[in-house]
């Protein structure tokens, strides 16, 4: 369905226009024509699936910008999600002259103050940022009229649930309320129950949690090689823009650290690093003055950003959804994308998880090796320099080097001094500064039991020949293969078994209790 199919105002439809939708996405398609018919709506949809343009541009059309009244509430999880969710709503709603203000925390509550006496229509925050402007009458909720609740589970997960409710309470039961979802706990349903008046539910179904335009790719990799195994694939896959994702605040400063030093441009963020230094990070990597952005899972939930080719999940996530909302960052808009997630050999089961939640099953990937890296880099320094070579404005400025240039020419070979061109443009494989990151804490052991298995080229055994004999055994009532009859480790178990039989000591006595001594007869050995 076209958005122009839906009855939006024209304002709403140029905005649209302009950032170049046109087919609205299975989520926006059922939510926009119920949430304009004034229903609430109950919304289960993965980040990424477009759900702010879904509750966002019905809201934008009751907004009557000749009233200074708040008209509207986004309650998001996180600041970066507040954030992205307040510049799309002011983007689609510029024609029309609708105010759209974000609140979270961390950054000044005066300055937030300030702005919310300028005059404000929507307001977006943080449920704790929220709570405080209202107990300090900052905020006035008497005229909402649309209130919603994005990624209400995540908030649920953050230990959010009695700000949501506080707040809920304060807006009038007359109100409209939209409340989306990636997933159903019965913490959610009872919001539905007791906060909505006969709530419209919209499923995107599983099969449509993954696009089919991102290839989703795994390596198996020892842990302490996932370093070298990440940066030399980045080498030869070139990506135009990057996330990788780590387990954990820590990793993501090292990451971050170690891309720098092998020659990547790279920046992180995740919970602790200041607001301001988390959007210009941000509007770094969207302006592409970034090629790479490290991440943990709740720094980059929500984030929208055109144009990301690659996610890799340097730690695989032991939640299965996090996996969705991770690769939910490329593959947008039409355009293709790739997702590579290294696991090492103790967490293929976290990998059976996804795939059996996603429907789809990951396709094996061959390490690049350290000689495949570097003769990527070679191709592309080798088309730096013609690009170069046909820049008019760069060849201007040869002439300042025409005398010595002459003179290397009568003292070195072409060939030569074009090597030593590339030398000083290409790192050899041999010199790459050592990079060290810290082992994690491995998560929990899950068997992998099976499930897309098998031999083939790229593809993986379901479990090892071990695992195999020790189900067979166990389904025989037999003991477990460790301890068979005639195994080496049972042979030396009865050994030791006999000889503490036959060299059984007597009891200590009092000398031995106090003296720590055994008091032996001379004939004893």
């Amino acid at each position: 369905m076209k958005f122009n199919e839906f009855n939006l105002s024209a304002d709403l439809l140029a905005e649209v226009d302009k950032a170049g939708f046109v087919e609205a996405s299975p989520i926006q398609e059922q939510t926009i024509p119920l949430a304009l018919e004034g229903k609430d709506v109950i919304g289960q949809a993965q980040t990424g699936t477009g759900k702010t343009a879904a509750f966002g541009l019905p809201t934008l059309e009751k907004i009557r910008t000749e009233e200074a009244t708040i008209q509207a509430l986004v309650i998001a999880p996180t600041r970066e999600l507040a954030v992205q969710s307040q510049e799309e709503l002011f983007r689609f709603g510029r024609s029309k002259g609708v105010k759209v203000r974000s609140v979270y925390g961390g950054s000044s509550i005066e300055k937030q103050i300030k702005a919310l006496k300028s005059g404000a229509h929507i307001v977006v925050g943080t449920p704790g940022r929220l709570l405080d402007l209202i107990k300090r009458k900052a905020l006035k909720l008497q005229d909402i009229e649309t209130l919603i609740l994005d990624e209400a589970d995540e908030m649920l997960n953050m230990g959010f649930l009695e700000d949501i409710e506080a707040i809920i309470s304060r807006v009038p039961e007359n109100r409209q309320t939209l409340l989306f979802s990636a997933t159903m706990p019965d913490a959610i349903k009872r919001i539905g129950v007791q906060f909505m008046k006969e709530p419209e539910h919209v499923k995107i179904a599983a099969k449509e949690l993954t696009t089919e335009l991102v290839d989703q790719y795994y390596i198996r990799v020892k842990e302490q090689e996932k370093f070298d195994t990440m940066t030399r694939l980045m080498d030869v896959d070139q990506p135009e823009l990057s996330i990788v994702f780590g387990r954990t605040k820590r990793r993501v400063d090292e990451l971050t650290r170690g891309l720098k030093i092998r020659g990547f441009r790279a920046e992180g963020i995740h919970g602790d690093l200041d607001q301001n230094k988390r959007l210009r990070v941000l509007r770094d990597f969207k302006n592409g003055n970034l090629d790479v952005l490290v991440a943990t899972d709740v720094a980059a939930r929500g984030l929208d950003i055109s144009g990301v080719t690659h996610v890799y999940n340097y730690d695989i996530p032991q939640d299965p959804e996090s996996y969705v909302h991770r690769i939910g960052r490329t593959g947008r808009a039409g355009k293709s994308g790739q997702s590579i997630t290294f696991v090492s050999p103790n967490e293929m089961g976290y990998l059976q998880i996804i795939e059996n939640l996603t429907k789809k099953r990951m396709k094996g990937l061959k390490p690049a090796s350290a000689e495949e890296a570097f003769q990527a880099k070679k191709q592309v320094a080798l088309k730096k320099i013609e690009r170069d070579f046909a820049n008019e404005e760069i060849r201007s400025n040869f002439e300042k080097f025409g005398k010595d240039a002459r003179q290397l020419a009568s003292e070195f070979s072409p060939e030569e001094l074009a090597m030593y061109i590339l030398s000083l443009t290409v790192q050899d494989p041999d010199s790459l500064p050592e990079v060290e990151i810290a082992r994690e804490k491995p998560l929990p052991f899950k068997p992998s039991g099976g499930g897309f298995g098998g031999k083939g080229k790229g593809g993986r055994r379901g479990d090892d020949r071990r695992d195999r004999d020790r189900r067979r055994d166990n389904r025989r009532g037999e003991r477990r293969d460790d301890f068979k009859k005639g195994s080496r480790k049972n042979d030396r178990f009865e050994k030791e078994k006999r000889y503490r039989k036959d060299n059984k000591k007597p009891r200590n006595t009092s000398s031995e209790k106090k003296t720590g001594f055994v008091i032996r007869n001379k004939g004893d050995k």
